[in-house]
This record gives structure tokens, sequence and C-alpha cells, in this order.
């Protein structure tokens, strides 16, 4: 993280207050290079190491409501102490980072961080993670409710079989997989796979 503020200062912007100590302090511990990017349509956050320099890099979009950047930092975060524990000996997402993913969330699965909608559902998926949190209905829908008011929701949270509009087109849900959704663009009838986390406005 580059800048000329003080970089904790940084981080009451984006996570919330009762967090910002254990996130801050796990940033300085691991010493990573955190980057906190525009907003992106396929991807919350990514976890990045460089084998030639041994570095680790986290970067988790800017857009994200606080709940929503916690959730997705502590995500990259497991991915990063997973890599440093077992190195490539390891699914990305396999029971390796679920552990590191559980041990890390920990401290912060309270009251005084999450509210009780988040926080019911949050332990109940950290039960077993999954790889991405788009994929776990009830903690996006749980999340999605801090969002800033914009008449849009997020794709993974509309019907099989609804109408929506991106950037200026009509589509009509199909086909869910683990990060993306098979839509039908209804003008051409062509096929797009279309992120979960994309976010649409839902024909009324």
């Amino acid at each position: 993280m580059k800048t000329n503020k003080d970089p904790k200062t940084i981080f009451f912007d984006y996570f919330p207050s009762q967090a910002v100590d254990y996130c801050f302090y796990i940033w300085k511990t691991y010493n990573f290079e955190f980057k906190i990017t525009k907003k992106r349509q396929s991807k919350l956050g990514d976890y990045r190491y460089t084998f030639a320099t041994k570095s680790h890099t986290i970067t988790v979009n800017a857009d994200l409501n606080p709940y929503s950047f916690l959730v997705t930092y502590i995500h990259e975060v497991a991915h990063l102490t997973t890599q440093l524990k077992h190195g490539n000996n390891h699914e990305p997402h396999g029971i390796e980072w679920k552990n590191e993913y559980k041990t890390l969330a920990k401290p912060i699965l309270n009251s005084e961080v999450f509210p009780t909608h988040i926080l019911q559902v949050f332990t109940k998926y950290l039960i077993n993670p999954k790889a991405s949190s788009c994929a776990d209905h009830d903690l996006i829908h749980a999340l999605d409710i801090h969002n800033e008011p914009d008449n849009k929701i997020m794709l993974t949270n509309l019907s099989i079989g609804n109408k929506f509009l991106l950037k200026e087109k009509k589509f009509i849900k199909n086909e869910v997989n683990r990060t993306r959704t098979l839509c039908t663009e209804v003008s051409t009838g062509k096929k797009y796979l279309i992120s979960n986390i994309a976010r649409v406005l839902a024909e009324v």
C-alpha cells in the first residue's frame, strides 16, 4: 500500500471500525502488498504470489461495503497464509485453505464486528467455506443489504428464468455455474457466461 497518508487511517475508510486493528495487524505481520482497486465485474479480490521475488500481493475492490470488504480480505489473506505454510502442495480452495480461513476469521467472528444477520450466515458459511463467497446465496444476500441503493442486485441473487439489463443489453438468466452464470441475450439468442457478482438491473 503506497500512500502519503497514515496506512491505518486508510483501513478505517474500508473496514468496519471494530475490525481495523486486527486487519492492520495482519497486514503488518505478513508484509504483503495490499492494493485497493477499482470495481471489477469478474471478482471481488485476489491473491498472487510472485515466485521470483517471493512477494505476496492482495487486491480488494474499492466499491465493496465494509462487511463485504472484510470477508473478501480474510478470504485472500487465507490464500497467503496457506502458501506460506504449504507452498504449492495444496489445492487452491482445499482443506488447508479452509482451515486457514476459519483461523483468520475467528477473532472477528463476533457481534462487535458484524451485524447479527451477517454474523449468523458467515458463521455457518465458515463450517465449510466455498471457493467463492458468491456461491453462498445466504451470505451474499446478507452482505448485499449494506450496499448503497442503486436499484441493482448481484446476478447470483436473481432467480433462474428472470430477465435483466446489463450494459444496456437484455438477458435471461439460465444455468448457474460456480463463479459464472450462462445467460441468453434476448435480441440475438447468443449465450454468454456472466460473472455471478455482476450487478444487474432486474426487469420488473
